[in-house]
C-alpha cells in the first residue's frame, strides 16, 4: 500500500511520455488537412495572402502538426518575407531538429536574404544529417552556388550626388 502513490505517478509519467513520442506521427485533423488543401492551391494560384490566411488556420484548428510550418515558411518566401519564413522554419525545428526540409528551407531563405555564410551552416548541418548525395543538400547547395537574387533598385537609391528627392 505504501507504494501505490509512487506506482500510479510512475506509470502515469510513463504514459505521458510514450504518447508525447506518438504525437508529432499523425496526420493532421480532418478540418486542418481541408485548410492546408485550399492553402496549396492558393499559393498554387499565386495568392500568397489567402495561401497563408488558410494555413495560418489550419495552425489554429490543429497547432500539433508542425509540416503547417513549413507550409507557412514557403507561402512567406512566396511573398518576399524571408525574415518571417526562417521563423517559421525554426519554429518547425524547435519542434523536429533533424526535418530535413525544415533546415533546408532555412537555408534557401537565408541565401534568398543575403546571408550566405548562415546558409553555409545549414548546409554544414543537413550534410551532417543526411550527406551529400541526399536531395535537400543538393538543392542547398545549388542555391547557394546560385548566390542571392539580384536586388532591385529603387529611383531614389540611383539619384546622382548632390541631388535629393522631393518629397512633399
Amino acid at each position: 500500500m505504501r507504494f501505490a502513490p509512487a506506482a500510479a505517478a510512475l506509470s502515469l509519467a510513463l504514459a505521458m511520455t510514450s504518447s508525447v513520442g506518438w504525437a508529432g506521427d499523425d496526420a493532421p485533423t480532418p478540418r486542418a488537412a481541408v485548410l492546408i488543401a485550399e492553402g496549396e492551391a492558393a499559393l498554387a494560384q499565386g495568392d500568397t495572402q489567402g495561401a497563408i490566411d488558410a494555413f495560418e488556420a489550419a495552425l489554429a484548428v490543429d497547432p500539433g502538426h508542425t509540416p503547417i510550418f513549413l507550409r507557412l515558411a514557403e507561402a512567406a518566401r512566396a511573398d518576399s518575407l524571408q525574415g518571417k519564413a526562417i521563423r517559421y522554419y525554426r519554429e518547425a525545428l524547435t519542434r523536429e531538429p533533424r526535418n530535413l526540409a525544415a533546415i533546408a528551407g532555412e537555408g534557401e531563405a537565408l541565401v534568398e536574404k543575403g546571408a550566405i555564410e548562415k546558409a553555409r551552416g545549414s548546409l554544414a548541418k543537413l550534410e551532417s544529417l543526411c550527406g551529400q548525395s541526399c536531395a535537400e543538400t543538393q538543392q542547398l547547395n545549388a542555391r547557394i552556388a546560385a548566390g542571392p537574387p539580384a536586388r532591385v533598385q529603387t529611383a531614389e537609391a540611383s539619384l546622382p550626388n548632390g541631388i535629393t528627392s522631393q518629397a512633399n
